[in-house]
């Protein structure tokens, strides 16, 4: 019988309930604001991942400090990531931010104002 998903799917899977917790509660750097695990890409050698991102309540500067914090503190969050999970190898990771709220919440602007009934001045 054929598995249904694939280990990196479900390594994948894990490894966003894990680093949601990590940036919860493990990381005490006050720069940091409230960040939100949206996505992780993993290779199919599970030696990376690519971890989407998303901060709460900062503009784009800010935005780009947070990631960039993130990707600072990786050491850390791989040790604590490999006490955490049962891996043979903890997968690098690269914090990237995710633009898929920012485009949805842009998609839905658009939307509505499509909806809006064109009035006529005769």
């Amino acid at each position: 019988m054929a598995r249904e998903f694939k280990r990196s799917s479900r390594v994948a899977s894990q490894m966003q309930k894990e680093l949601a917790i990590i940036l919860q509660q493990g990381i005490k750097d006050p720069r940091i604001g409230i960040i939100t695990v949206n996505e992780v890409e993993l290779s199919k050698d599970l030696s990376s991942a690519k971890v989407y991102v998303t901060v709460l309540g900062s503009d784009e500067a800010g935005r780009i400090k947070n990631v960039s914090y993130l990707n600072d503190a990786v050491p850390y969050i791989r040790s604590v990531m490999g006490k955490r999970m049962r891996l043979r190898c903890v997968p690098y990771l690269k914090f990237l931010y995710d633009q898929s709220f920012e485009n949805g919440m842009r998609v839905t602007e658009l939307l509505m104002d499509d909806d809006q009934p064109a009035v006529d001045e005769d």
